[in-house]
């Protein structure tokens, strides 16, 4: 029978976490009663170096229900660090894993669902998120934009899915082989090349608390997923060198006939807009390869993702 891992990366969520153990309890004895999955099955949440009662909340849970463990992380690196810290240590537990944020907004429902497609052969379930309506709006909006644009700049990953997904041992075993430091599994994921499938995710309003996805965490997700995954920014920037040789070329016409007709004025006002838009192509070219650059030298540090300080509820012989 199949042992289920659902993981769940925690940074400051001390307000929904009671809420979210009952609910997944809940779900998990649903499962174990169905047949559905083994009786070993687990709740894993991941500490992310919360400065709140998190931890300690995740100790007394784990005292008390059978179904929960911890992952103490030493330090606050990151929720995708988080997510990977989760699953990788998970996998020598069980035979699947699932991943759910805290507060639990992504649909419970989906998770029979996941399992089913996993029977039949998949060895990762995306949940595709089909209404974004307890999303704000601006969240809303940009979320769509960016799926956008990490589609014209080549990035390959599933639309409208966040980290709301099944993985089976296999498909994490092979994760386990990437040695990614800036880590985007939104993209990574999709290049393991296992059969895959989707669900319905319909999001639902958060029962307490508030989002921990900040408007700047937002953008540096948005900044990785792009340049970690495609090169096209920089052909971008070549194609628009291109243009402007063209137009230079274009403006040496002008200047020659200027010349040869008496029509040209001296002034510096030309000059000086030349200069200034010259200097900020010059200027964001600059900027787009250092982004480049600094990826480069944060790979070959090749730094570990995460430390783990302690683990609670683990009473299985395999190693970690």
């Amino acid at each position: 029978m199949t042992r289920l891992a659902i993981v769940s990366p925690c940074y400051n969520e001390e307000a929904v976490l009671n809420s979210s153990v009952v609910r997944l309890t809940d779900l998990l004895d649903t499962l174990v009663k169905s047949g559905e999955v083994s009786a070993k099955s687990m709740i894993v949440f991941v500490n992310d170096g919360s400065s709140d009662a998190t931890w300690q909340l995740i100790c007394q849970h784990q005292r008390q229900n059978n179904y929960v463990r911890g992952i103490n992380l030493a330090r606050n690196v990151g929720h995708q660090n988080a997510i990977m810290a989760g699953m990788l240590t998970a996998r020598h537990w069980a035979d699947v894993v699932i991943t759910i944020d805290a507060d639990l907004q992504d649909d419970l429902q989906a998770i029979p669902r996941m399992l089913q497609h996993h029977r039949e052969g998949s060895d990762i379930v995306y949940g595709v998120k089909v209404s974004r309506k307890a999303d704000p709006v601006f969240k809303r909006l940009s979320a769509v934009a960016f799926y956008k644009l990490q589609s014209k700049m080549g990035v390959k990953s599933v639309f409208n899915h966040a980290d709301f997904r099944l993985m089976s041992r296999r498909a994490l075993d092979i994760l386990a082989g990437y040695g990614e430091r800036n880590l985007y599994l939104r993209g990574l994921i999709p290049m393991i090349g296992l059969e895959s499938s989707t669900v319905d995710d319909v999001i639902s309003e958060r029962t307490a608390g508030t989002s921990k996805y900040t408007l700047k965490k937002m953008l540096s997700l948005a900044l990785d997923g792009i340049t970690s995954f495609s090169v096209r920014p920089i052909y971008l920037i070549l194609y628009i060198g291109f243009f402007f040789i063209f137009l230079s070329l274009v403006a040496g016409v002008y200047v020659v006939h200027a010349l040869v007709v008496h029509t040209a004025y001296p002034g510096w006002a030309s000059i000086m807009l030349s200069l200034w838009l010259i200097g900020g192509v010059i200027l964001l070219s600059i900027g787009i390869v250092g982004v480049y650059v600094g990826k480069i030298y944060t790979e070959v540090k090749n730094r570990p993702l995460f430390n783990i300080c302690e683990i609670v509820g683990d009473d299985d012989d395999a190693a970690v």
